[in-house]
């Protein structure tokens, strides 16, 4: 079998996602999975929930991953590798536990998984191996066979992440009006999280020079100055960039990263910046954090202020990123099997661990979390 197509010794894939609401009866009960142990009253996820309601109850998220699956299954059969794709999600249908119970079924016992988080934080990878350690768990608890998953590495970085990306930039700035263009600053903005989180995403070895931010803050930095040296390549112009964030949540005397995007838009508005291009380069995909965050609430903002903004693309379901999905399960692949894969990186950081380390993003409670250095295998009883 060719080494570019040879999965040994995984027999499937596992998309694995957050999940949500596909109609307006699913939002409170999705809000409820997603929040699940915090106590929030069910008005106040009904509040939280008009987001959701502005787009009839339906996040986008659930479309995406049928065409990213599609995606997937289309590259891999074009590629002569042979291995299914399977989906689940963390808090809504298909749910992970039921996917794992169907692979077993189906007889799969060494599965690669991809989760639809880019880059190393609590919510983006350890919280994600949690859920996998407790659905194995479950899986052990019923008397299933428990198959061994392995977490494919963090992708932020991989050419076939960041090149749509890049012409998604392109692409919007060439939407601004011409006598705005060259002036354009880029915004590239991700999901905020809490100061405390960010600074202890990731490894030491993984953080910015001065620690603050962690592993999180580090890797979007260094994708936002692929992209903006690449845009600069293309285009003959250095347009000034920064790093913003979004979609904050939370308690407000919390810290989390800021600035925000709508914060930031007034910032540049009142320095005389001609335009801004949005570019979501935390998020796989459009799903409600930017339809409405980005395409709604700072849009609108931008319109209020009279700054003109363009809204670059996600990745998606581009043919270059099924390729680059392709391109880690095979070199997984090959490590697993001792071999020395070529490992594909742009930006000064170069490829993520395979295995997350003992330590790596840390949760306030600790709690067993699956394909990690930590991992000792599932235990007797499921968790509650």
């Amino acid at each position: 079998m060719p080494e570019q197509c040879d999965p040994r010794p995984y027999d499937a894939l596992l998309l694995l996602s957050f999940g949500g609401p596909e109609g307006p009866d699913d939002v409170v009960p999705f809000l409820e999975n997603v929040t699940r142990g915090r106590g929030i009253p069910r008005e106040r996820l009904k509040e939280v929930g008009q987001h959701y309601f502005l787009f009839g109850g339906v996040s986008p998220i659930i479309a995406q991953n049928r065409e990213l699956l599609d995606a997937l299954r289309k590259d891999f059969a074009e590629n002569g590798l042979d291995l299914p794709v399977y989906w689940g999600n963390r808090n809504w249908a298909p749910y992970l536990i039921d996917t794992l119970r169907t692979m077993v079924a189906d007889g799969h016992r060494r599965i690669a998984v991809l989760a639809t988080s880019a880059y190393a934080s609590y919510s983006g990878c350890r919280q994600y191996r949690e859920n996998l350690a407790d659905a194995l768990a479950t899986l052990q608890a019923e008397g299933l066979p428990v198959p061994q998953v392995d977490k494919l590495r963090h992708y932020f970085n991989h050419p076939g992440f960041v090149r749509p990306m890049v012409d998604g930039v392109l692409a919007s700035l060439a939407a601004l009006p011409e006598e705005t263009r060259a002036g354009a600053h880029l915004a590239f903005t991700t999901h905020s999280i809490p100061t405390a989180a960010a600074d202890t995403s990731g490894t030491p070895d993984d953080h910015t020079e001065d620690g603050a931010g962690g592993a999180y803050v580090a890797q979007h930095l260094d994708v936002a100055r692929v992209i903006a040296d690449a845009v600069r390549e293309e285009t003959g112009v250095d347009h000034p960039w920064q790093l913003v964030y979004q979609s904050r949540s939370g308690a407000p005397h919390i810290p989390w990263l800021e600035p925000d995007i709508c914060d930031h838009l007034e910032e540049l508005h009142g320095a005389g910046v001609p335009a801004v291009v949005m570019a979501p380069i935390g998020f796989v995909s459009d799903h409600m954090e930017v339809k409405y965050d980005l395409d709604t609430e700072a849009t609108a903002k931008a319109a209020e202020l009279g700054l003109p903004v363009a809204r670059s693309a996600t990745v998606g379901a581009d043919p270059r990123f099924a390729a680059a999905v392709r391109a880690l399960l095979v070199e997984r692949a090959a490590t697993e099997r001792g071999a020395a894969p070529q490992r594909c990186a742009l930006g000064a950081l170069g490829p993520s661990h395979d295995l997350c380390p003992v330590g790596c993003c840390p949760a306030r409670t600790p709690r067993p979390a699956a394909a990690g250095a930590d991992w000792a295998g599932p235990t007797a009883q499921a968790p509650a």
